[in-house]
């Protein structure tokens, strides 16, 4: 697969910028974060920032759309597949291991959905949009069942895609403060019904 962040060699002063902000927005939360924080950890000029994104809504859209080409790459990594069920498989487990090789993602992701804010909601309807179109393609090439009705199966494939990872710090914080024993953890089962 692709990687859209590349390598620190590889990037130009922009990237490295845009990165280094989806880390910082991914561990603070865009609110707590300035320019000049991105610009000094970034190891830029607060000018280079403005001059690259003007503003910090402009380095916002760009982390979301790199949070999006994440996304998309992981599906294109996919090979092509005629059995419907495995291919939804498969792409499930390719923007599942995407995620959990990019925490920062997981984190960001995680705060736009719990700290929602009209900003970081351009995020989410920008990957809501990515699953819609993606799931409105596997309809028409007979890859996806049409019984559903096709937002139910939007919210099926976010769900199954990103549930998991979003949830899984709930778990990790009620196990590790009740006594447990030698018990294993339970794990998360996640299901969208109609």
């Amino acid at each position: 697969m692709a990687n859209p962040r590349a390598t620190d060699e590889d990037l130009t002063a922009k990237a490295r910028i845009r990165n280094t902000a989806l880390d910082l927005y991914a561990q603070y939360g865009e609110e707590r974060i300035s320019l000049r924080a991105v610009a000094s950890a970034a190891g830029v000029t607060l000018g280079l920032v403005q001059h690259h994104f003007k503003t910090k809504a402009g380095l916002r859209q760009a982390v979301d759309q790199l949070v999006v080409d994440y996304h998309v790459e992981a599906l294109r990594s996919v090979d092509e597949e005629k059995d419907p069920r495995k291919l939804a498989a498969a792409r499930d487990a390719a923007v599942v291991a995407m995620l959990k090789a990019n925490p920062p993602i997981v984190n960001y992701v995680r705060r736009a959905v719990l700290e929602p804010s009209e900003e970081q909601l351009s995020m989410l309807t920008a990957l809501i949009q990515l699953t819609r179109d993606e799931v409105a393609t596997l309809r028409e090439e007979g890859m996806a069942p049409t019984e559903r009705p096709e937002s139910t199966q939007v919210v099926s494939v976010m769900v199954r895609q990103m549930g998991a990872l979003l949830l899984q710090p709930l778990i990790d914080a009620v196990w590790d403060r009740l006594e447990h024993g030698d018990t294993p953890k339970p794990t998360l089962s996640i299901k969208v019904l109609d």
